[in-house]
């Protein structure tokens, strides 16, 4: 589906028009929308636009990192906003110039939904280009990232709490918001470094006062992109945390095996003297000699295990 806006010299809105009706020279500029296009519809970005190949070539691949490149007449932005429920970004495409705004995706998407659905009810229309129509929508693009950002630190605020759980569903949690935090990083710092180039390039048509709000979605940027990092450094103290427990537990363990292997094996050398058939072994003979021996070992196990304590082997 296509969907066109214009606006006319005297600020006048029209809408759903026809490609033939939009070259009317009355018309101030332009808003022409590629809602799940099809291949017929992507015909009109080369017949009517003329836009160049590569950058055609990069609407309908959708492979792209976000980025900028240049072109003469216009400039091509792709950006890519988050699909909260999946964690997966989707990618919206944009070719914009003093006369006209061209979006291009392949699903509806909730932020040119939205912006369109606001223009459309908009009676003041002289505050409105294609510029400002380009910021609203990274905007509401970078917008949509804090949410989710925010329910992390909660998972992450939560899964410190729970000193009782079971470790191993703890770090099945933590492993999974580890994974959803790349995801995330993938997405925002490509977009933090095209906004930095929208900012610091002469070539993007942007006045210098609206290069301020771009200013403000670069500074979002820069903090989602220290939040994320921040949720990566506790979730990294969280399983570093869990291996030291693990290892301290396993040690433990060690220990307690070693000392019991350790009583164990001179009472076992005394067993198993006294296990050989020999006949002539004196003790053997005697009529008290199974409880000496007995005794004996006993004294022996008592003996090591208090040594052990007293060498703090053994927890108290």
């Amino acid at each position: 589906m296509i969907r066109i806006l214009a606006v006319t010299a005297d600020n006048q809105m029209v809408k759903d028009i026809s490609f033939q009706e939009l070259s009317n020279t009355n018309i101030l500029w332009c808003w022409v929308d590629f809602n799940c296009p099809t291949k017929e519809e992507m015909y009109f970005l080369d017949s009517y636009f003329h836009f160049h190949p590569l950058a055609i070539d990069d609407c309908i691949h959708h492979l792209q990192r976000p980025k900028l490149d240049y072109y003469e007449g216009y400039n091509f932005f792709v950006l890519q906003e988050l699909i909260a429920n999946t964690m997966r970004a989707h990618e919206i495409d944009v070719f914009l110039s003093k006369e006209f705004i061209v979006t291009f995706h392949n699903r509806p998407s909730f932020e040119v939904n939205t912006i369109w659905d606001k223009l459309v009810d908009e009676e003041v229309l002289h505050k409105w280009n294609p510029a400002s129509l380009f910021h609203l929508l990274i905007d509401k693009i970078v917008d949509q990232y804090f949410p989710t950002i925010y329910q992390i630190e909660e998972q992450l605020d939560k899964i410190e709490k729970l000193e009782a759980s079971p470790a191993k569903a703890l770090m099945n949690q933590v492993f999974d918001i580890r994974s959803d935090l790349l995801r995330l990083r993938r997405i925002i710092f490509p977009m933090r470094d095209l906004l930095y180039r929208i900012l610091n390039s002469e070539r993007v048509e942007i006045s210098a006062e609206r290069k301020v709000y771009f200013g403000d979605i670069y500074d979002h940027l820069l903090k989602l992109a220290e939040m994320i990092e921040s949720n990566r450094d506790v979730t990294s103290d969280i399983r570093d945390s869990y291996i030291s427990m693990n290892s301290q537990r396993m040690n433990n363990v060690m220990m307690t095996l070693t000392v019991i292997s350790s009583i164990f094996i001179p009472l076992t050398f005394i067993a198993g003297v006294y296990g050989m058939n020999f006949e002539h072994m004196p003790e053997l003979t005697w009529r008290y000699g199974y409880f000496i021996v007995l005794g004996f070992m006993a004294a022996i196990g008592i003996g090591m295990l208090w040594w052990f304590k007293r060498r703090g082997w053994i927890d108290n």
